[in-house]
């Protein structure tokens, strides 16, 4: 099932058009992320392609080897425990409810394969520790791919097309990205804005202007979620927030709580592609993949995407 799409300057009008409806210590970043993140853009794509190879290869001898099944593991309890943190549309509450594109899409997946959807909310920078304690049995949560992430855990194909974006408030839009040295943003911990603004995942070729350049002069404060970074934005303790724009474009501007907000993908800092995570070596990850694949042959995704405004930026 996996087809991949290329995000363009199409995908920005696209997804506005589409989904128009829908702390810690204070660190300066350094010259020294600027130099790191030269270093990994300079590995060859030979080297990527080998690597991602050898990384399934190991996947899979690991499970042969271990002898146990993860899937049997899930299996047995009955349910599979979906560790989520909140942002709209993927997980989030409506009048007690736990709705959401991911969340219904986790809920068919789930009844597909037998076995009953249990989502626990995570402190997503504590995601892999959660995951390989077994307190929960996946990362279901708009989870942006990167390498790091794939030689850590078992990732599924991905499903959804995703940038960063900058959320600021509309009356300083134009003197914030004129100038951000010595601004304060904010970014949810362990999360690929955050990656990016230090320089710990790699510009690729997708990228057009390199965040780690781009915020070199900024004090950067990590918090706990997105939703937090979009707090402290309209709460005025900083000045903005880097934050996927699949939750940038459902949280932000005219009909919600930030209305004074606005969202800006003006500097393209690349493409991303969201997938779900299991641990590493799992055999349930080839299992969703495939109720996945059929419940795109039964029209399902589409609906549920069409639900959250999401339909242009499937990954079919």
């Amino acid at each position: 099932m996996k087809m991949k799409k290329v995000l363009s300057a199409v995908l920005v009008t696209a997804m506005a058009a589409s989904m128009a409806a829908c702390g810690g210590n204070s660190t300066s970043t350094t010259a020294a992320a600027a130099e790191s993140t030269t270093a990994a853009a300079a590995s060859s794509e030979n080297e990527s392609t080998e690597s991602e190879a050898t990384s399934e290869a190991e996947e899979t001898t690991e499970v042969a080897a271990s002898g146990d099944s993860d899937w049997a593991y899930i299996e047995g309890k009955g349910k599979m425990t979906i560790g989520v943190t909140m942002f709209a549309p993927m997980n989030y509450e409506e009048n007690g409810e736990l709705i959401g594109f991911d969340t219904e899409l986790a809920k068919a997946v789930c009844e597909k394969i037998g076995v009953e959807a249990d989502f626990i909310e995570i402190n997503w920078d504590s995601k892999e520790i959660e995951l390989n304690s077994k307190n929960i049995d996946c990362i279901w949560n708009g989870m942006c791919i990167t390498e790091e992430r794939k030689q850590n855990m078992s990732v599924s194909d991905p499903y959804l097309l995703n940038t960063q974006a900058l959320v600021m408030k509309a009356d300083r839009e134009d003197a914030i990205m004129a100038d951000v040295t010595g601004l304060t943003v904010v970014a949810e911990q362990g999360s690929t804005g955050e990656g990016k603004l230090l320089g710990d995942i790699p510009d690729d070729e997708t990228v057009v202007v390199s965040p780690s350049e781009f915020f070199a002069g900024v004090n950067y404060t990590p918090v706990d979620s997105m939703a937090k970074a979009l707090m402290e934005v309209k709460a005025g303790t900083a000045d903005l927030a880097i934050v996927d724009s699949v939750c940038a474009l459902a949280m932000v501007g005219e009909g919600t709580e930030y209305s004074d907000m606005v969202v800006n993908m003006d500097n393209n800092f690349g493409e991303q592609e969201y997938g779900i995570a299991f641990r590493k070596g799992s055999d349930t990850t080839e299992k969703v993949n495939a109720a996945i694949a059929e419940l795109y042959s039964e029209g399902v995704v589409e609906q549920i995407a069409a639900k959250y405004g999401l339909t242009d930026i499937l990954i079919k």
